[in-house]
């Protein structure tokens, strides 16, 4: 039997509305980890609907690890949003042109840097990612959670902005399993090991 294909767009036979994310993903500045799904009421095509603001010319990036689980109408708000904040007027005076074209000389808008999500991460539906929030491997976020600030490994958050709600796993528990980054095991070892990776008991893997 063995795992399944990472390179097949739609691993659950006669069911198109779950991906793997990396073949469907078009943009060059998204980069997504094997075995990460993303499931959509709809179409899968909504995910990159959903990334917003994300514009060639500012050039962040939207990084994703492997097998992350994203749920429908998660929400990636990307640096293109970015108004200034430390000025008189937030306005984009700039982009209009004609006599207001010059009014963003010697000054940019805001770059927050890249968005990055770690491995083994659960985004619960309708969740929204602020612009150059560090997701922590392991983490999971709450259905309708907005992320404003970077996100512990293993911890679970929630709410508007999120907040922690606790941590999946003790302190020395949680160093254990970043050392062991299982996600980066050969396909054949993860698979040897799947009845472990679906229980509690962490020095088994190690």
């Amino acid at each position: 039997m063995g795992a399944p294909d990472k390179s097949n767009p739609f691993p659950l036979e006669n069911y198109n509305r779950l991906c793997f994310l990396k073949n469907i993903v078009k943009n060059p500045n998204i980069h997504v980890g094997d075995y990460t799904y993303y499931d959509d009421f709809e179409d899968v095509a909504n995910f990159e609907k959903n990334v917003k603001y994300h514009y060639d010319f500012v050039g962040d990036k939207l990084i994703i690890g492997k097998f992350c689980m994203i749920a429908s109408d998660v929400c990636f708000i990307m640096n293109g949003a970015n108004h200034l904040s430390n000025a008189i007027s937030a306005y984009p005076f700039a982009i209009f042109g004609k006599d207001w074209k010059h009014a963003m000389d010697n000054r940019n808008y805001p770059m927050k840097g890249n968005t990055v999500v770690g491995n083994d991460v659960w985004i619960g539906y309708k969740a929204t990612i602020m612009p150059e929030v560090q997701i922590g491997d392991g983490a999971i976020i709450a259905s309708n959670a907005t992320v404003v600030k970077d996100v512990e490994p293993y911890s679970v958050v929630g709410g508007n902005p999120a907040k922690l709600i606790r941590k999946r796993f003790s302190e020395a528990e949680i160093t254990k399993l970043l050392q062991l980054q299982w996600w980066d095991w050969p396909i054949e070892k993860i698979t040897e090991n799947v009845d472990k990776l679906t229980g509690l008991k962490i020095n088994d893997l190690l």
